[in-house]
């Protein structure tokens, strides 16, 4: 049977505020539609392999309700795979679950190929599967690109409309909207966003969201704003200023979406890593949009709260050993930059059994204090930012790493945790004052090389 939505969907309860002031802040008040549903807030999760199950995406959404009185953003499930999932694959079936007060129900696609494209988009439709399907081609991993997938696949423009057509062609006759996902380009040399987008809208693709990185940035440095202006200029001067410009990269906070919104003009944005460890982002970015009062962070005591309830849903969906074991990464995220000894730490990263156990309740009460949530100068909550890296003093690269080069020697100093700019010489000159003291002060015999 076809799956057929009403003509209009509204994800808020609230009013939309007049638009005032600054065209473009006054921009983020507006409602944006995706085809059928018209969206109060402009903020979207994206979806993250590991994170954005049907456990996460409802804590987001209790949060955001509890906190602002609606549900006013769209939440994406976790990529699947075409493919695996019209062989019914059994884990890819298990990903797609959505709660049943969940609407809309958005599913993110990972293909390579039209035909699967076609028969996956085909099949969501046919079996009421969701109501929104979103096309990823902005995931960096190695193992995805290197097969031309993910953010390396836009470069193959053919092939990238091809894709997005078979996804428009299966849904055609219904109301559910396809919406298409990318990045830069492959690298500072290659870059297909622009080309993307225009391609996407001409195929029937109802709204495009750009990550402002390259595929080869993968997540280090900073996003590209200015990026996600161009391409919004284009789509204008393309003649397709209807179709909706989403915004993705270093939104940790609510005064980061609206300033991504001022500085770009785009229709909204996109929260990925920003909201690890912090469900309740999502309802400060729709108060910040709409004009309202942002609801003040919890405290620590409450985000105890939040974990036990965030470990009682994945339990639901998982199972308790391996929900409670999936919980442990959470725990890291939502306890980074308060000051929690590691007694308390370690107590509720290594519970494996049930929240509804007295012992595990008897960890989530212990935790109970009334710390408020860690801020740093710049208005991040601490830890959500990007690490520190190091950057490889080899031929004055200021590259910057998340970990060590595959190729380097372990002495290489890019596995140090503090960036330095010192050159090979200043290393080469430590390590010979180095040596040199302990040849001397504890006489060992030096040695040739």
């Amino acid at each position: 049977m076809m799956c057929v939505s009403s003509p209009q969907t509204t994800l808020s309860e609230k009013p939309t505020s007049a638009p005032t002031g600054n065209p473009s802040a006054a921009a983020g008040n507006e409602p944006v539609r995706i085809g059928p549903f018209e969206l109060s807030s402009p903020v979207v999760l994206a979806p993250m392999a590991g994170v954005t199950n049907v456990a996460f995406r409802t804590l987001c959404r209790e949060q955001e309700r509890a906190r602002t009185g609606t549900v006013s953003g769209l939440y994406v499930c976790e990529m699947v795979t075409a493919r695996a999932l019209v062989e019914r694959n059994e884990k890819t079936m298990h990903m797609t679950t959505f709660a049943p007060d969940e609407d809309p129900r958005s599913l993110q696609l990972y293909t390579t190929d039209p035909k699967w494209t076609y028969e996956a988009a085909k099949m969501i439709v046919e079996e009421n599967l969701a109501d929104h399907i979103d096309m990823n081609f902005g995931c960096p991993v190695p193992k995805v690109t290197r097969k031309g997938g993910g953010s390396a696949l836009p470069y193959k423009r053919r092939l990238f409309g091809n894709i997005v057509a078979a996804a428009v062609k299966a849904t055609e006759g219904t109301d559910i909207p396809v919406t298409v996902k990318f990045r830069v380009g492959i690298d500072d040399e290659h870059h297909t966003h622009l080309d993307a987008g225009r391609i996407a809208a001409t195929e029937g693709a109802k709204a495009v969201a750009l990550h402002a990185r390259t595929a080869a940035q993968r997540y280090s440095g900073e996003a590209d704003w200015s990026q996600i202006a161009r391409l919004k200029e284009h789509m204008v001067d393309s003649g397709f200023a209807n179709i909706p410009v989403l915004g993705n990269g270093d939104i940790f906070a609510a005064t980061d979406a609206r300033a991504m919104m001022d500085a770009t003009g785009c229709d909204g944005v996109v929260v990925g890593r920003g909201c690890l460890g912090r469900p309740w982002l999502f309802a400060e970015l729709s108060a910040e949009l709409r004009g309202e009062e942002v609801p003040a962070p919890p405290t620590f005591g409450e985000v105890a709260g939040i974990i036990r309830r965030h470990a009682e849903l994945l339990v639901q969906h998982e199972g308790e050993r391996k929900g409670c074991r999936d919980l442990r990464k959470h725990i890291s995220w939502y306890l980074r930059g308060y000051p929690a000894g590691g007694e308390i730490r370690k107590a509720l990263a290594a519970s494996a059994r049930s929240p509804n156990s007295t012992r595990s309740s008897r960890r989530f009460t212990t935790a109970r204090t009334p710390w408020p949530c860690p801020r740093t100068r710049t208005g991040r909550a601490v830890g959500r930012a990007l690490p520190r890296r190091s950057c490889c003093p080899r031929a004055g690269s200021t590259i910057r790493r998340t970990r060590r080069c595959r190729r380097a020697p372990r002495s290489c100093t890019r596995a140090g945790s503090i960036p330095t700019t010192e050159t090979v010489e200043a290393q080469r000159a430590k390590l010979t004052q180095t040596f040199y003291y302990l040849t001397h002060a504890y006489r060992l015999p030096r040695t040739n090389g």
